[in-house]
């Protein structure tokens, strides 16, 4: 007779071993049907620059290196994460001030939202960086972020980070002499995608086949291997479908107003917001004047794995 006489001393002697039976899982490990953890949240613009703004007289780039605020999902127990596998934050630059040069393992983009005068370096390449434009820090390029100009200078960027937590390959490292020494000062560059070639794009561009927008036009393809960038235009009174879908997305305003319904909640948003909508939630646009937006999403993660889904409602 086997010594383990009864179904709770079996149960006893793997957990002993920290192993489950499969057959009575306390915690279910297959499910129907994407389950919607963390929540839609819209992080406002002008509630944000104040604090920047103060944050700006007391804490110096000396002490801080980046001065920024990471916009966190108010998802219960989340610490860190916008959506599942990006975060985005509010980031503020003085004049005079220099961000000193770093890489790390995740890649980052920027979305300028306001101030002239601020320049980028990534890998020996200066760019400027205007309103409007979205530039680029792929995987492991040095970068540091300088302000020639006389004015503050406001961005967001959004970065892979929570996905290189979920996969543990991070790596970060100072530059040795704190800035690069060699650097090309370039107008354009596979790095940067311009407010006027964006605008160019949209106004070519064909109606959105999938009626998410009216117009939409993507910036790379995709603009890096983790993160794949649209822009999209919204026309005054667009009503999109809705549409639920396993990628994570990031909505930045540039122009215009409007709000987004997302799992029966109503998000309102105006230029400078930005948006978090997260994996498998219904979500449906109504705008209320000529809008854009920068989306980011990982579709390129979902889609090189086959687990991208994309499901319209009430159709």
């Amino acid at each position: 007779m086997s010594k383990f006489g009864s179904l709770d001393a079996l149960y006893d002697a793997f957990d002993q071993l920290h192993m489950e039976g499969g057959w009575h899982r306390r915690v279910p490990a297959l499910w129907p049907e994407p389950r919607s953890i963390l929540l839609p949240y819209c992080w406002h613009y002008d509630q944000v620059r104040p604090i920047l703004d103060a944050a700006g007289t007391l804490v110096s780039t000396e002490f801080a290196e980046r001065r920024n605020l990471t916009m966190r999902n108010p998802a219960p127990d989340n610490v860190y994460c916008t959506v599942r596998t990006m975060v985005a934050a509010y980031q503020m630059i003085r004049p005079g001030e220099t961000a000193d040069a770093h890489r790390h393992t995740p890649g980052a983009l920027r979305i300028i939202l306001d101030g002239r005068g601020s320049y980028t370096t990534v890998d020996g390449v200066r760019l400027e960086m205007r309103p409007g434009d979205v530039l680029l820090t792929p995987s492991q390029c040095w970068h540091s972020h300088e302000n020639v100009g006389n004015e503050d200078c406001y961005w967001v960027d959004v970065l892979d980070v929570p996905l290189i937590h979920l996969l543990e390959p991070m790596f970060f490292e100072r530059h040795p002499e704190k800035l690069e020494k060699d650097f090309v000062d370039q107008e354009s560059a596979p790095l940067v995608f311009r407010w006027e070639s964006i605008l160019t794009g949209l106004a070519a561009a064909r109606p959105a086949e999938d009626g998410m927008a009216s117009k939409q036009i993507s910036l790379g393809e995709p603009a890096m291997k983790t993160i794949g960038l649209y822009a999209q235009q919204f026309v005054d009174g667009f009503e999109s479908r809705c549409r639920r879908t396993t990628s994570n997305q990031i909505l930045t305003i540039l122009e215009g107003e409007g709000e987004t319904s997302i799992d029966g909640q109503v998000l309102k948003w105006r230029r400078g917001d930005v948006l978090a909508i997260p994996s498998w939630r219904a979500y449906q646009h109504r705008v209320s004047s000529d809008a854009i937006a920068i989306c980011a999403t990982d579709e390129p993660v979902y889609a090189q794995l086959n687990l991208l889904k994309t499901k319209f409602e009430n159709e």
